[in-house]
């Protein structure tokens, strides 16, 4: 099977981000000391504002782009930015949803949770932000971006049960 050019290229940015992602949530599980369930879920609070702010800033952008268009605006994806918006949204709200579960099943799972949290929050903005700017420009663009707010996010939904069970 030959892949094409755009195969190619998302699956450069898919392997970089997945290295990425997963060398940096290893690495910080390994170095964070363990903290006591208060201070966890203190840190939960704020790292959950991460993806909740990310969603809202592409909500935004939607009801932004429908409001300066005259063919969107009642509604629908007549304006080709509009419906770049919406996937976004559409995409991130996903990306959402699977973050705050991994990001809580983590930080119950084991006392050494804070910082590989934060790591996971680090990776979601900094994905978010490629995932974005990429979008228009093709999958290829777009990969490492959507990979790295992925990839850390299942490995840490994957770790929060054996690492629960593990005690």
């Amino acid at each position: 099977m030959t892949l094409s050019t755009v195969q190619r290229g998302v699956a450069r940015g898919m392997v970089a981000a997945a290295v990425t992602g997963i060398g940096a949530l290893t690495a910080a599980g390994w170095y964070d000391p363990g903290h006591a369930l208060p201070d966890r879920l203190r840190v939960l609070a704020v790292a959950l504002v991460v993806p909740g702010l990310w969603s809202a800033a592409a909500i935004g952008n939607v009801a932004r782009l429908r409001f300066f268009s005259t063919r969107s605006i009642d509604g629908g994806d007549a304006d080709p930015a509009v419906a770049q918006g919406r996937a976004v949204a559409q995409n991130t709200l996903e990306q959402t949803v699977l973050a705050a579960i991994a990001y809580g099943a983590l930080m119950l799972a084991t006392d050494r949770s804070v910082l590989p949290v934060a790591v996971l929050a680090l990776c979601f903005s900094v994905g978010r932000v490629g995932f974005w700017a990429g979008y228009r420009r093709g999958a290829a663009a777009r990969a490492f971006g959507f990979a790295l707010t992925f990839y850390p996010t299942v490995l840490a939904l994957l770790a929060a049960p054996v690492l629960a069970l593990r005690g």
